[in-house]
C-alpha cells in the first residue's frame, strides 16, 4: 500500500482530480497549503511574515493506493494533468504505508 503526495498549482487541482476520479482512484484529500511554488502570476503570490518569503496557496493532493501496481498509472495523471507550462509545476513523493484501519459506525 502506497501514498502519493503532490504539491501542484490550485488553478489545475480540478482537472487533477477528475482525471483520477475517472481512471478509478477513490482515496484521495486535497487541502489548500502555503507554499514555495513558482508563481504563475503575481496576483497568485502574496508575502508570508510567518515564514518570511513570497509564497502561494499551492493545494496538497493526497491518494492511497491499496494495490502499488495502481501508483505508477497515478503518477502519470498527476503529472499530465498538473502542467502549468513552467519548468517546474509540482512535486509528487510516494511512501509505503504500514497499515490502514477503516473507521465503522
Amino acid at each position: 500500500m502506497k501514498e502519493i503526495k503532490a504539491f501542484i498549482h490550485r488553478n489545475r487541482i480540478a482537472d487533477v482530480v477528475h482525471a483520477l476520479h475517472a481512471a478509478g482512484y477513490e482515496k484521495l484529500s486535497v487541502i489548500d497549503v502555503q507554499g514555495l511554488l513558482h508563481a504563475l502570476s503575481s496576483e497568485e503570490q502574496r508575502y508570508s511574515v510567518e515564514i518570511g518569503a513570497a509564497v502561494i496557496t499551492e493545494v496538497k493532493l493526497e491518494i492511497v493506493c491499496m494495490q502499488d501496481e495502481r501508483v505508477p498509472a497515478a503518477v502519470e495523471i498527476i503529472r499530465e494533468q498538473a502542467r502549468t507550462g513552467q519548468t517546474e509545476s509540482g512535486w509528487i513523493y510516494v511512501s509505503n504505508i504500514d497499515s490502514a484501519t477503516v473507521i465503522e459506525g
